[in-house]
């Protein structure tokens, strides 16, 4: 879907007016309020709008792929978010956050080996996306490494950042069933997941030469 041009008004950051922008939390993760105006679709501007944004920075994710043997790598951590929901601990492909002057290929390929004990050969680009772009400002680069799976397992993770990682192979299908039973709920691994399965015949072709 293309943006209205209602009014021939295509919007964009400069039909932004910030008036305010102040820090009320910083901890672990970071939180701002706005204060802000914008142009309307139909012309003129909006009231002043406050809303508080959770800050953070840019991230991305890698589902590991072995194209030989058709199977994925997945890890399984406990998760704050869903820390009072059925099952907190997730399961999810390898991820995290940007490091200052790291690129996102090179923290997937970081994560990868910190998270599920893996080097990625190559990458293929999914998507970048917003999560959550109505209260947080994070932006997530999504790929699919190819792995060798056999060498995946045990329990990994920096004990610096309390990280408890279980590292799991399965077959590219029951990835996939996991995902249409709703066992993974985590965004990121879902979409890689759904991507892969349409896409698993073109990456065997060219990452098995």
């Amino acid at each position: 879907m293309q943006p209205s041009d209602k009014a021939n008004n295509k919007l964009n950051v400069d039909d932004i007016e910030i008036h305010s922008k102040q820090t009320v939390f910083k901890g672990f993760f970071e939180m701002v309020k706005y204060r802000f105006k914008h142009r309307l679709f139909e012309g003129g501007w909006s009231h002043v709008i406050e809303r508080e944004m959770f800050v953070r920075s840019e991230a991305a994710a890698m589902l590991p792929y072995d194209p030989i043997r058709d199977q994925v790598v997945l890890i399984e951590q406990i998760r704050v978010g869903a820390l009072e929901h059925a099952n907190p601990w997730q399961i999810e492909i390898v991820a995290g956050i940007v490091d200052k002057d790291e690129s996102v290929e090179e923290l997937v390929r970081r994560e990868s080996e910190e998270e599920a004990g893996v080097t990625v050969d190559k990458l293929a680009y999914i998507t970048s996306y917003y999560p959550s772009s109505g209260g947080c400002n994070e932006k997530i680069a999504l790929f699919v490494g190819k792995v060798d799976a056999s060498l995946a397992d045990g329990v990994h993770g920096l004990e610096s950042e309390g990280e408890d990682i279980r590292v799991s192979v399965v077959s590219r299908e029951q990835a996939y069933q996991l995902v249409e039973s709703g066992v993974i709920e985590n965004g990121a691994s879902i979409m890689a997941l759904q991507w892969l399965q349409l896409n698993y015949n073109r990456l065997q072709q060219e990452w098995q030469q």
